[in-house]
């Protein structure tokens, strides 16, 4: 078995890592939207906020198995790894799961990370493979999907009117490009608050947020080349940034979006916030892209009050993901 490293530029490789992982989410997760040749390049170019995944092929006797990758961060959490294992369902059951994360853990040892994390659906199948190889169970994640045929929008333009009402003392901002520079530090401090969403027994440290790392966000999204929605709410009495809602709509499939952050300053809390940014973001999608049919998002299992918002706006669960950890 060979682990071959890839990259943006490499197409063959690509489509071959499309291949294998859209075989992956077919027999393992239906719901899961297919993966693009647009999306694998965009996660090895840009990352998430400029930091790509490292990625491999997983390849035996020249056929192309599987796929792998580890990403870690240099901004925080520098003791940890996050590593991906997925193998084509008709090559399962041979050793060759075991073999890349055994592979994996050696690379990111040789990168001085000392804890290591996997993830999976929550299937009888993932739990047994971590737990034969020593990873606990840290935390489970939800993925939800707004349906907006579904959608009730009268009952979403009632519940903003009633969320303003309890708000009058903030502005809302609209986004759709780079922020200026002059707020790239507030919004960097307004983006920490996300380090409050539960994280359970994982190991993991507060994120930090600078206002470089807000622009190499930005910058990695706007060069994916999709529709990109930010909405801020501005104390009037302060002008301090209070909360945020973040929706990246695709650029192969404009019908289909993820909401990124959402996230309230703690300072800020109890004016239902939260709520209001999230439909605001909603009928503004409704004006500017008027094709879109679902908007996906993830949230701990644990955290009650954006799980209470986004089931108040229609949200609906699709599938659990089990979140494992353990130290090397």
């Amino acid at each position: 078995m060979d682990l071959l490293q890839f990259g943006p530029g490499d197409a063959p490789a690509v489509r071959d890592c499309v291949s294998v992982r859209n075989a992956v989410r077919k027999h393992d997760a239906t719901w899961q939207h297919h993966l693009t040749e647009t999306d694998v390049v965009g996660n090895l170019r840009y990352g998430w906020d400029l930091e790509p995944d490292t990625a491999f092929l997983v390849v035996v006797d020249g056929e192309v198995v599987g796929y792998a990758a580890h990403s870690v961060s240099e901004h925080d959490n520098l003791h940890l790894a996050w590593l991906t294992v997925e193998i084509h369902p008709d090559h399962r059951r041979r050793g060759h799961a075991t073999g890349v994360l055994v592979a994996l853990v050696q690379r990111v040892r040789d990168l001085g990370r000392t804890s290591i994390g996997i993830s999976g659906w929550d299937l009888d199948v993932t739990r047994a493979f971590a737990e034969r190889r020593g990873f606990e169970l840290g935390s489970v994640a939800v993925n939800r999907r707004q349906f907006l045929a579904e959608v009730d929008w009268a009952d979403v333009e009632r519940r903003r009117a009633d969320a303003l009402g309890h708000a009058a003392d903030y502005e809302l901002v609209r986004r759709t490009d780079r922020t200026p520079d002059d707020e790239l530090a507030a919004l960097a401090e307004m983006t920490s608050a996300i380090n409050d969403a539960p994280t359970d027994d994982l190991d993991i440290e507060d994120e930090v947020f600078s206002a470089q790392r807000i622009r190499d966000y930005e910058t990695a999204q706007l060069a994916r080349g999709g529709a990109f929605h930010r909405i801020y709410a501005r104390h009037r009495g302060t002008g301090e940034l209070a909360a945020q809602t973040v929706v990246a709509v695709e650029p192969d499939r404009p019908h289909l979006a993820e909401q990124h952050d959402t996230s309230v300053v703690r300072a800020h809390r109890g004016h239902r916030l939260g709520l209001l940014l999230k439909a605001e973001m909603m009928l503004w999608l409704r004006e500017t892209q008027p094709q879109l049919e679902s908007v996906d998002t993830w949230n701990a299992e644990s955290n009650d009050f954006m799980i209470g918002v986004n089931e108040a706006l229609g949200y609906r669960i699709m599938g659990r993901q089990l979140e494992f950890q353990k130290t090397v």
